[in-house]
């Protein structure tokens, strides 16, 4: 609560996607300026930044806090607008804006406008928290690991893509090939359905196995094995010209992603060195 003195300016914005919603007020919540709009492209960031130096101007203060709530990844370019500019950015409880909006008018309706004065209120009554605004080293870190995650929860997507697969045109194959491994991924590039296996010899599928690229010897317990579920599977036999488009792509897009979260771990792990 010492951060908002007599000589602070406080402002509230709203954020959103393409244009925030602003509001002034002093240290008692009186408002200087109502609710005006600034846009996240453009000059739009500038705007606001003079407009909120000509309000320190006439109302003859000295100091300002800029107040936020969080909302996604919209409030970032603001957040490093500012701090190029020295001005501190506080963010309040989203929990809290939900709670205080009634106290004004009764009224629990939401819009920008009305956003901006209640997070105004709430930080000039000391109710918010610095975040940390990442740089250099720091930011480079989380915007890799951020992008691991995804890739990661991505490569879980289509491997859950691949089972639902298998589930249908080749149920049999998990009984030998429970996780997929390189071998496992390479049967469904060359041999995807029962009927590539059909009256096949193990040495004959061996051979197309080890055609695959990075896997130099396939073993022979489980291409015979192989054989052998196949003769017997109860997998879907129709519409199987498009099915096998759709495995190849699915494989290509694992093997892919398998690439990309190795490359980018390896530099992650020199950054943290």
């Amino acid at each position: 609560m010492n951060q908002v003195t007599e000589q602070t300016l406080v402002v509230g914005i709203d954020i959103a996607k393409r244009t925030h919603y602003a509001c002034i007020v002093d240290d008692r919540g009186r408002v200087l300026q109502k609710s005006f709009s600034v846009p996240q492209a453009g000059n739009g960031f500038e705007l606001f930044y003079q407009r909120v130096l000509a309000a320190m101007k006439e109302h003859e203060k000295s100091e300002v806090i800029v107040g936020i709530e969080p909302t996604g990844h919209y409030w970032l370019n603001l957040a490093y607008f500012l701090e190029e500019r020295g001005i501190p950015l506080v963010m309040v409880n989203p929990m809290h804006v939900k709670r205080s909006k009634e106290l004004d008018d009764n009224l629990p309706t939401k819009h920008d406008r009305k956003d901006a004065l209640v997070i105004a209120r709430l930080v000039k009554d000391g109710r918010f928290s610095y975040p940390r605004i990442l740089k250099g080293m720091e930011a480079e870190l989380r915007v890799g690991s951020t992008f691991r995650s995804k890739l990661t929860e991505e490569l879980g997507a289509v491997k859950n893509m691949i089972i639902r697969w298998l589930d249908r045109y080749f149920p049999e194959f998990v009984q030998v090939f429970p996780s997929f491994g390189k071998m496992a991924l390479a049967a469904l590039e060359c041999t995807p359905f029962p009927s590539d296996l059909y009256q096949k010899q193990p040495d004959e599928v061996l051979s197309l196995f080890r055609k695959v690229e990075g896997l130099k010897s396939p073993q022979r317990p489980k291409t015979v094995r192989l054989i052998e579920v196949a003769a017997g599977s109860i997998g879907v036999t129709e519409g199987l010209e498009m099915a096998r488009i759709e495995i190849a792509t699915l494989v290509r897009r694992y093997h892919q992603l398998e690439q990309d979260i190795e490359s980018i771990t390896g530099q992650l792990i020199e950054l943290v060195k």
